[in-house]
């Protein structure tokens, strides 16, 4: 067992849902329950997956939350893009969010990698 609060992958995924939140801020109205609410709600799946799997008793189990917390980063890309094509969100905001999440994504496999070695 892990403790999330000193994962470095973990810490990452704490400023990304910061991020998603301010940027969402700046949508209209209307997307609130939509757009706005399914980003949020993957950011915030990025950390809580990795806090999940770090209190599981077996690195087995702790690589699928990882699974999982690397599957939200790209569920977020994919919409962060749409914000983008939609002039939600503005291009450097983008690129920087976008390069957030790819940091997270190389963190996340690593992570994965280090665990699966060592087995259970």
């Amino acid at each position: 067992m892990h403790n999330f609060k000193q994962l470095k992958t973990w810490q990452e995924g704490i400023e990304l849902v910061l991020e998603i939140y301010q940027a969402t801020k700046e949508f209209p109205n209307q997307e609130r329950f939509g757009l706005v609410s399914q980003m949020q709600r993957c950011a915030v799946s990025v950390p809580s997956n990795i806090a999940e799997g770090s209190g599981r008793t077996t690195n087995k189990s702790f690589s699928h939350f990882l699974d999982i917390s690397y599957g939200s980063c790209c569920e977020l890309e994919t919409q962060l893009i749409i914000a983008l094509k939609l002039n939600f969100i503005k291009k450097l905001e983008f690129q920087k969010i976008q390069s957030r999440i790819h940091i997270i994504q190389k963190m996340i496999f690593n992570f994965k990698r280090s665990l699966e070695k060592k087995g259970t």
